[in-house]
């Protein structure tokens, strides 16, 4: 699968996963997850698969600094039910990073590195996509906005015409490329931007976010 040459340049999410480790996929339990695996996982590239992988980055930056965040440590929230909007897309690529699953999830080994029920929807405590560190108990709520990013203007027409059939080949290739480049603008030029992707801290067993906004990091 051939990816657009942007997706090299999207940021990496680094995570050390126990499990991997133990069960000899990896020596030192390191891997560096790419935007193309997210696209992998939800058979394209939009604003929604792209938001979803920053406020993972962002999050998980949040809760760690400088450290390389544990995959399978962190339990993942989303204030709207699975099946609202595209709720399950964005916790399915939540999955992918974190290791955060639903009920379906692997239930660990000897007790530990369990990822079932780490991943929930419908959270009334939650006002944005919510991550939570299980060790420490610190949690960090996450809000992408990709409005200070438009599509262009010809997106809109595009779009119409590939919807009612009435787009040629290179029309449908015209509206990909509009397309992914503004998904290239909010993963290249706007993953650190804070107008685009907001982290705040939330203070444990209350509802709302509170505390200042804190910026994601390179």
């Amino acid at each position: 699968m051939a990816f657009p040459e942007f997706f090299e340049r999207a940021p990496v999410i680094r995570m050390r996963d126990g499990l991997a480790r133990l069960l000899g996929a990896s020596p030192d339990g390191v891997i560096d997850y790419r935007y193309g695996d997210a696209v992998r996982l939800a058979g394209h590239s939009c604003p929604t698969v792209a938001g979803a992988w920053l406020c993972a980055r962002a999050g998980l930056r949040a809760l760690y600094a400088t450290r390389t965040p544990e995959r399978g440590g962190v339990a993942v929230s989303l204030p709207e039910a699975e099946d609202e909007g595209v709720a399950g897309v964005i916790g399915q690529v939540l999955t992918l990073v974190t290791g955060a699953a639903g009920t379906g999830g692997f239930k660990g080994l000897g007790g530990q590195h369990a990822r079932n029920n780490l991943l929930r929807y419908g959270d009334a405590a939650a006002a944005a996509v919510r991550l939570r560190r299980l060790d420490t108990g610190a949690t960090v709520e996450v809000v992408f906005d990709p409005s200070p990013v438009p599509a262009r203007p010809e997106q809109r027409m595009l779009v119409a015409q590939v919807i009612q059939g009435q787009a040629d080949e290179a029309r449908r290739r015209q509206f990909g490329e509009v397309w992914q480049e503004r998904v290239r603008r909010l993963l290249v030029e706007h993953a650190d931007d804070p107008a685009v992707v907001r982290v705040r801290q939330v203070t444990p067993g209350h509802a709302a976010a509170t505390g200042t906004d804190a910026r994601a990091a390179g």
